[in-house]
């Protein structure tokens, strides 16, 4: 979470550089790219992301890389505390879709949750209130819908595909998609913005390591709570880089959209092992 917060924060000061977006998502990918690579050819080797699901991975890249631009997009217009806080609502939207995509049951529990994470939403933005501009709120609130999308997209993979196969696709296909474009977005810069675009694919690809390794060595339910000390280093990123702290409708409001986020995780977490319990019993 402190890597992906460092990579918001560069995109922050690239964007405010001068930096176009389109020139950002190439630098995300490619400079991750070798990273990537490196994890796996130091690992299982090239051989392990062998894969008869090629199609399944081209459309979850396209997804992922529609997300990132989200996101992106989001982190230039609002401040970074705020937009990170936007983040929390995936659990709820994964909820929301879960249901009507999966068409899986959802108790009252969860759906309480929902509305209640939902009532963050709004201490947060404060919808006509002038505190957020409308326009980045309802990017950051699209991203999120976006990354819970794709999240159903990589359970999806998840039942053949290991992690690091899905993640080296996902990052050799986006790179190797933005870089035939590359030549008609790139444009002349000096080497601080240049340092500032790898910093922003190198802190996004061991972002992606960690996290592939996290899941290594515990389980879902113990590492996605993690997500939420994103609002720490955002917090401190933002304060020590662009002198903004967050508002006080953000320090009301992230710790609804985070208890809302937490809870729909341990109810998640119950259901598993009740269904795995009439599993037992059926036997």
């Amino acid at each position: 979470m402190a890597l992906l917060s460092a990579m918001y924060a560069a995109t922050k000061v690239a964007e405010a550089r001068g930096v176009s977006l389109w020139e950002l998502l190439w630098a995300r990918q490619v400079f991750a790219l070798p990273i990537i690579a490196g994890l796996v050819a130091a690992g299982p080797g090239f051989a392990s992301v062998r894969t008869t699901r090629m199609k399944s991975h081209a459309v979850r890249s396209a997804m992922g890389m529609f997300g990132v631009v989200l996101n992106f997009s989001s982190v230039a217009m609002l401040p970074l505390a705020e937009a990170t806080t936007l983040s929390f609502t995936v659990p709820m939207f994964g909820t929301l879709l879960a249901a009507m995509v999966l068409k899986e049951r959802v108790g009252i529990h969860r759906w309480g949750a929902v509305v209640v994470g939902f009532i963050g939403v709004l201490i947060v933005t404060q919808p006509g209130s002038g505190h957020l501009p409308v326009l980045g709120a309802s990017i950051g609130i699209a991203a999120a819908l976006s990354v819970a999308g794709t999240s159903l997209m990589i359970r999806d993979l998840g039942r053949t595909e290991v992690p690091l196969t899905t993640v080296f696709w996902f990052t050799s296909i986006s790179a190797v998609t933005m870089s035939l474009a590359a030549p008609f977005v790139l444009h002349r810069h000096d080497p601080g913005d240049w340092a500032i675009m790898v910093l922003v694919g190198v802190t996004g690809g061991l972002a992606q390591v960690a996290v592939t390794s996290s899941l290594r060595h515990a389980p879902v339910s113990t590492v996605l709570p993690m997500d939420y000390s994103a609002l720490i280093w955002a917090s401190l990123l933002g304060w020590l880089l662009f002198g903004a702290l967050p508002g006080q409708s953000t320090w009301l409001g992230a710790p609804v959209i985070v208890a809302s986020g937490l809870y729909i995780v341990w109810r998640e977490r119950v259901r598993h092992r009740l269904i795995a319990i009439a599993a037992g019993r059926d036997e």
